[in-house]
């Protein structure tokens, strides 16, 4: 598609002509919210950075060091549920609705039909499946090496570095798709009243239709996470609400009611 021309998704039109452009303006708008409301993003990033670094410690504590790369690696994956309250934030600031805790705490809820919760089951199957995944590529890489996983030191190994690469890769495939189905899919689902299934084709169809710029928020979204992970992921009490109300912008200039 080419042009300007949207391509319909009832009940929806995704844009196919995303720049660069949209997405400063997503994130100055998302820089805006943040500021406006600073609790709120705080609040849901902090449980984030919480369960962050008891994962770590546990892990940690248990000797199982190797396991922190596949577990930091698959957070992106329910990144996105976690900003749900964030989004709703964004959208009662741009409706002029008032703010309130019971109110953005009960976006969590969906709109009264499940589809919220449903989308939520499904993000963190997910996340289970590329656990499971990641165990079978040490098993497969590394069951023989003699090295266990309490040590850093299999990384520096050849079979180490086969297993960074093949788990990247793959790992690289399964956040590109959780990517495509989320990244429009659960601020459609906190803005309307649609089922799960049409919100996931409405975000696949938004990456299908502007693949570049998508592409670019999708790095943009990567990068930031893992750099504000490095100091024990307290970078994320900035950079995970602020790329969830930039989220919400670059929504809603992508997806457009029918009619």
């Amino acid at each position: 598609m080419n042009g300007g021309v949207e391509a319909q998704v009832a009940p929806v039109r995704v844009a196919d002509d995303l720049t660069a452009g949209d997405l400063r303006a997503a994130l100055v708008a998302g820089w805006r919210d943040f500021g406006a409301c600073p609790a709120y993003g705080l609040f849901f990033a902090a449980i984030y950075v919480i369960a962050g670094n008891f994962l770590y410690f546990v892990l940690f504590a248990r000797g199982e060091i190797a396991w922190l790369v596949p577990a930091a690696a698959g957070f992106p994956i329910v990144a996105p549920f976690v900003a749900v309250g964030i989004y709703e934030v964004s959208r009662r600031r741009e409706a002029g609705l008032p703010m309130s805790w019971r109110s953005v705490l009960g976006a969590l809820r969906g709109r009264g039909d499940d589809q919220l919760l449903m989308m939520g089951g499904f993000i963190f199957v997910g996340f289970t499946f590329w656990i499971i995944l990641a165990h079978g590529i040490f098993a497969i890489f590394l069951a023989e090496s003699g090295i266990g996983s309490e040590s850093l030191a299999l990384f520096q190994t050849r079979a180490g570095l086969m297993m960074l690469l093949v788990g990247g890769g793959v790992g690289a495939v399964m956040a590109l798709t959780f990517y495509a189905i989320t990244v429009m899919s659960l601020p459609m689902l906190v803005h309307r009243d649609v089922d799960f299934l049409t919100a996931m084709i409405a975000s696949m169809a938004t990456v299908r239709s502007n693949p570049v710029a998508m592409l670019a928020w999708a790095a943009l979204i990567a990068v930031s996470l893992f750099v504000a992970m490095l100091p024990y992921f307290a970078g994320l009490l900035i950079a995970l609400p602020v790329l969830a109300h930039a989220t919400w912008h670059l929504y809603r200039r992508a997806v457009r009611e029918v009619g």
